[in-house]
Formats: C-alpha cells, structure tokens, sequence
C-alpha cells in the first residue's frame, strides 16, 4: 500500500510503502539528511528517525540545527555517560538525565562518590561507546512487566519513576548494547552519532528536587556537533569569566563581597566614583524624561 507524504510543511511531497522509516523517508527528500538527520516529526509527534511510518502524513525532519534535534542529540549523549557510569561502577543506580539549555545533565547515586578523576574515566570510556557505534532501540513493555525489569535490574529510581504512573501505561524504554534506560525518547539512531562532548562538573542535587530526599551527585555535560563547535563554546565559557564582574570589581579594586551580605557589593573609594557617576547619570535621563525620585526604607 502506497502512503502520502507531505515534508517540510508542504515543500515536496512523495509517495512510499506503508511501513517505510523515517530515515528513508528523509533521505529520500534530501540526501544530505543521511548523516545529520536526528529526529522527526510525524502528524506533530516527534519520533525516532527509525520510526515506520504507516500512513499518510506530514513530516518534518531536525538537525543539530534545530532545537528539537539538538535535545535529541544530547538526551542520546547523557545515555552515552550513563552506560558508561555503569560500566565502570556497577553499583551505581541512575536517576533521571535530560537534555538542558546548552547541554545536559545525568544524576547518579554511586556507592562511592565521584571525583574530577572519575570525569576522565567517564570520558574516556564514553567514546569508547560511541567508537562501538551501538544502535538505540527503542522497545515497550506494560507499566507492570517496566516495574519488574527495573526492579530485578536493581534501578530503584526508575522504579518509583514508573510506579508514579497511571495503571495500564505503556512504558518506554531505550537500548543500546547491554544498557537499558526509561525513556520516552526520542534518540540518534546509534552512540556513534555523537561527535564531540565534554564533561563539565559534578554537584550534588537531591532526587526530585526535594531536600527530604537523598542528595545524588549530578553530573553536568555539554556536546556539539563538532570539536571546532565545543571548543568555541568553551572559549565563550573562559571568556565570560574573565569578564565576571565580581572578579573584574576586586581586581579593579572598586568593590568587595563579603559573607555579611552574599549579592551586596561594598563599595570602596574608586567603586564610589564610578558608582555616584552613574546615579548622575541616571538621575539627569529621569528627570529629562518627567521622572520623580522617592526613597523606600532601606
């Protein structure tokens, strides 16, 4: 049976199997898609690139570009430091690990904390994972049967993650070689998509953000879709940080913060010039523009 599909709203529209991926139906409309397609999305749903797409449907197709494909690439990558994480300390439950603004996060509940050393071996035998090339797979299982895996898999985090779910949910899981995690995805077809990372820091963040709950280690992470993109990335970080105001202040010697008031700056001689400087200035703009001046207790 032939299907109808309309891509990229409308631009082209071509005729495939019923069943046909969305991989080969974007590589289809656009052969350059083959190495930077990530996700899609069918009927307004966004789905996996290996998704069968059964009828006719309107389709779109995200990149590294795309905020849609960026997260998508990310939420792979965090699998990627998870299967390492457990590879390399098995006895490490893991919790929940999300794609964020400029990159993602994974936290862990280790039997022995991590350290920065424990980054580089994280590091090292991520891109051993992504050397394999290990295709993700996506499966499903009813609420009870997810239950039951994780909980023989000793993953009781993700155990109370499903047992927070309606009876009768269907369950989401994700594959890729000997590492299984709850997901509703979407994900790059296999961890050798991911062509450059870094991991950042680790900080401690208590499990649902709940300070009743157990404090997890969290580890902070970021990729790209290629090194010269991480490195400019990185660059922007040191960058911003030369310029901190709070290190730029002390070392111009204009202001000081103290543990007595965390925020509040402590104005010294030179920090007073620039500081009256600019209440003139902001006084003359008020009063130009009809502005009048009132003080609240302070």
């Amino acid at each position: 049976m032939s299907i109808r599909i309309q891509y990229n709203k409308g631009e082209a529209i071509q005729e495939f199997e019923a069943g046909t991926s969305l991989q080969a139906i974007a590589e289809a409309f656009d052969k350059t898609l083959r190495k930077t397609a990530l996700c899609g999305l069918v009927n307004g749903k966004v789905v996996d690139l290996t998704t069968p797409v059964t009828g006719d449907a309107e389709v779109e197709i995200y990149t590294f570009e795309d905020n849609k494909g960026r997260d998508t690439y990310r939420h792979t990558c965090s699998h990627v430091m998870a299967q390492a994480v457990k590879r390399l300390y098995p006895d490490t439950k893991v919790a929940i690990g999300p794609s964020i603004a400029d990159g993602f996060y994974y936290d862990f509940d280790p039997a022995k904390p991590f350290t920065p050393e424990s980054l580089e071996e994280i590091s090292k035998e991520m891109e051993k994972i992504i050397r394999e090339n290990l295709p993700v797979k996506r499966f499903e299982l009813p609420r009870d049967e997810a239950i039951q895996f994780f909980k023989d898999k000793g993953e009781t985090y993700k155990v109370e993650l499903i047992e927070d779910l309606p009876e009768g949910e269907i369950i989401s899981c994700y594959q890729q070689g000997e590492f299984v995690d709850l997901c509703a995805g979407p994900h790059a077809p296999s961890t050798g998509y991911i062509k450059a990372f870094k991991l950042m820091s680790i900080a401690g963040a208590y499990w649902r953000g709940s300070e009743k709950n157990k404090m997890l280690q969290r580890i902070y992470a970021t990729a790209f879709w290629s090194k010269q993109e991480l490195q400019e990335y990185l660059n922007r970080l040191e960058e911003a940080k030369r310029r901190d105001h709070r290190k730029l202040g002390q070392e111009l010697k204009l202001f000081t913060i103290m543990d007595e008031g965390p925020g509040f700056p402590f104005f010294y001689p030179k920090g007073m010039v620039l500081r009256n400087e600019l209440m003139n200035y902001w006084r003359e703009l008020h009063t130009k523009w009809g502005y009048e001046e009132i003080m609240t207790p302070i």
